[in-house]
């Protein structure tokens, strides 16, 4: 019988990695589908990026695994970086250069590198042909960045905080480019982003990571179903709230309290009912507050 299970693009297992006594990742498991918008959200530090660089092969498993098209990169770098677009945080590219010159230069390492459609982003982003690197704006840096690692339409387009640092209109033109993208050829994105609220819009599948730990991988939708914010009102003042099912987080001081919680919405507020509470307000929770309430636990 033919399965219909999309084609795992990069799949990590059990990765850990440590940088003398700070241990960066552990035992980190991740699968990512071909066709998806797939975001690494958690603070600074948390580790998003020694997974990428694990990923584009810079850095050797120690522990686990990683395979990128079910090679591993390290062992043949350019078989998987051939198929790669990568945007990094620094944006490190070479200042001295013009853009025109950046993108002829990046065009002789990419045989399917598009000339027309490089030529066109370099028009909708609006980068002068004749500009140098080091004297475009960090946006237009940024986009700079974008266009050579979109040009050769690569099927996995990796992006470490594309918006970092840019201001919202830099944010907005990027992040239409990459959904742009991925909407009109179905490729892979793997993004990492510490602003939840951009994940959240243009994400389809989440990895939350705290302190190099994978706290929730799971789609957009199954997180949006699965988690609610209330607020909880009792009849006397509290200190701390009654047991009640899947709470992950609660917040308060006397009367009313704000909860983050996972699971059955109906025993929950049963649960509330029996404890002599009263649900006042029922949400969708962000991202955000589920990144917060689940980093918190």
């Amino acid at each position: 019988m033919e399965s219909h299970e999309p084609e795992t693009v990069v799949e990590v297992v059990g990765l850990s990695r440590s940088f003398g006594r700070k241990e960066a990742l552990r035992d980190v498991t991740l699968r990512v589908a071909r066709g998806q918008v797939f975001g690494l959200v958690g603070e600074n530090g948390a580790g998003k990026t020694t997974l990428i660089h694990h990923v584009l092969g810079a850095y050797k498993a120690k522990t686990g695994s990683v395979r990128v098209f079910g090679i591993d990169p390290v062992y043949d770098p350019t078989a998987v970086l051939a198929k790669i677009g990568y945007l990094s945080e620094d944006r490190d590219l070479p200042g001295w250069m013009r853009v025109g010159e950046l993108m002829r230069y990046t065009q002789a390492f990419y045989p399917k590198w598009d000339e027309a459609y490089a030529e066109r982003l370099r028009e909708e982003f609006e980068l002068p042909v004749d500009s140098r690197i080091r004297t475009l704006s960090r946006g237009e840096k940024a986009k700079a960045g974008l266009l050579v690692a979109l040009a050769h339409r690569p099927e996995l387009l990796l992006l470490d905080e594309p918006s970092s640092g840019l201001d919202a209109i830099a944010r907005q033109d990027i992040l239409a480019a990459v959904v742009r993208t991925v909407a009109e050829e179905g490729r892979t994105v793997v993004f990492s982003s510490h602003l939840l609220d951009e994940v959240e819009r243009v994400a389809d599948h989440v990895a939350m990571i705290h302190e190099g730990r994978v706290t929730l991988d799971a789609s957009m939708d199954t997180i949006k179903n699965t988690h609610r914010k209330y607020v909880v009102r009792w009849p006397e003042p509290r200190v701390e709230i009654p047991e009640l099912p899947g709470v992950i987080r609660a917040v308060g001081d006397g009367r009313e309290w704000g909860l983050v919680c996972e699971g059955d919405e109906q025993a929950f507020a049963e649960a509330v009912r029996k404890s002599g509470g009263e649900i006042v307000e029922s949400s969708v929770p962000t991202l955000e507050a589920v990144f917060v309430a689940r980093a918190s636990a």
